[in-house]
């Protein structure tokens, strides 16, 4: 009689894939709502059932091992599939429309994934969205001219209500021979954004001088100008274009600050709180990477 292999607990298969995207079990057990220990505890139960040690501490941080990589592409697929199927006989039938906003740093990384579930489990819903610097988007959430938008924190107004679903650190990005450069060249954002604020406050505490040299409306924009070897930019950890790399104390520069992408939300509908739980959802499972890509930190 053949043996029946055991299950895999989905919620054991969310912790491995959280801590395998951001190297780290205390900023997972913050996602899943656990005890750190509670989330180390699901590791050993994980990889008692596979019998494969799948993470270790490496000089990042926690690395998945080579089984744990093979294992973390088709965990990402399986837990897809697991909240679409979820979604669709435990979700009530909605339609109508939604404004959904978000930086175009997180556009491209987080919402091919989150946007394709949800065509999937909501078919009858048209979802129209903006992209534009947070602070713009908020204001337009607070005119009443989107449903609901992702930030960047430190755009949030004084008492919002606001779903952090993120949180990790922020890089320096560039070619090497731009770092060299004095004053160092920077490429970032408008005044406004909190990057652009958290790069040149590390820079002042540093007493390292530094000059604006390109002001970009995106994260493309100023990943392009950095490939040029014409300055240095900072970006989440994302797979990044061959020729930059992740810049840090080797390279003379400070270390800049963690921070946090977030949700906000208008006047409550049921097709927006509908988009708002396939967007926690997305944030919980992580951006699909393929192979191929080369990835921060």
């Amino acid at each position: 009689m053949l043996a029946i292999p055991p299950g895999l607990d989905p919620d054991l298969l969310r912790s491995f894939v959280l801590i395998a995207e951001g190297g780290s079990f205390t900023r997972a057990a913050q996602v899943v709502g656990r005890t750190q220990s509670a989330v180390s505890m699901q590791i050993r139960r994980l990889e008692e059932t596979l019998g494969q040690p799948l993470l270790l501490r490496g000089p990042k941080g926690v690395e998945p091992t080579s089984h744990g990589l093979w294992l973390l592409e088709r965990a990402r697929r399986l837990l897809a599939l697991h909240d679409e199927i979820h979604a669709t006989f435990r979700q009530p039938e909605v339609a109508g429309a939604v404004r959904l906003g978000s930086p175009d740093d997180y556009a491209i990384r987080w919402l091919p994934g989150i946007l394709a579930r949800f065509a999937a489990s909501h078919p009858a819903v048209q979802v129209d969205v903006v992209c534009a610097p947070s602070n713009e988007l908020v204001e337009r959430l607070g005119e009443g001219e989107l449903d609901l938008t992702l930030l960047s924190e430190g755009n949030e107004p004084p008492g919002a209500r606001v779903r952090w679903l993120w949180r990790g650190p922020l890089l320096w990005v560039g070619a090497p021979e731009a770092v060299q450069r004095r004053p160092l060249p920077l490429a970032l954002a408008s005044a406004s954004c909190s990057w652009r604020q958290a790069a040149i406050a590390a820079l002042d505490a540093a007493n390292l001088p530094w000059r604006m040299a390109y002001t970009a409306a995106s994260l493309s924009g100023s990943l392009a100008v950095a490939l040029a070897g014409l300055a240095v930019t900072v970006a989440m950890p994302s797979p990044l274009p061959e020729g930059l790399r992740c810049l840090g104390a080797e390279d003379g520069l400070p270390p800049l600050p963690d921070f946090a992408i977030g949700l906000m939300r208008g006047p409550g509908s049921a097709v927006a709180e509908a988009l708002a739980a396939h967007i926690e959802e997305g944030f919980r499972l992580g951006p699909v990477a393929e192979g191929r890509e080369r990835r921060v930190a």
